[in-house]
């Protein structure tokens, strides 16, 4: 079994996966947002151990370092980061949330 959320990350600019991207999932509680995960991207630009174990409905947040990704290229960048805030209706769903990017823009989709 996949783990419930997961994402993979593409530098459109270069074509290939984005290696070494530090991802933060979090939670929105009554407190606000909570952090519930870390990890970053493998040299496919996978990272899929974010979430804990079992989910529950709610509201989700996968935050970028673009930053930290760009900068250690040697690469100038306008977004700091990427925040994909998304719901999660069927926690017994799997949540797959692909972010495609280059150093001036980013895209994202329900990906399975």
């Amino acid at each position: 079994m996949s783990a419930p959320i997961s994402t993979h990350v593409l530098d459109t600019s270069l074509g290939r996966p984005a290696q070494g991207v530090g991802v933060t999932l979090e939670i929105e509680s009554s407190n606000g947002w909570r952090v519930i995960g870390r990890g970053a991207t493998n040299s496919d630009g996978r990272a899929a151990d974010l979430s804990p174990g079992k989910l529950v409905a709610g509201k989700y947040r996968l935050r970028f370092d673009t930053a930290a990704y760009f900068s250690e290229r040697n690469i100038s960048s306008f977004y700091p980061s990427v925040e994909i805030t998304f719901l999660v209706h069927d926690a017994a769903q799997h949540h797959h949330v692909p972010l495609l990017l280059s150093p001036f823009g980013y895209t994202t989709y329900r990906g399975s």
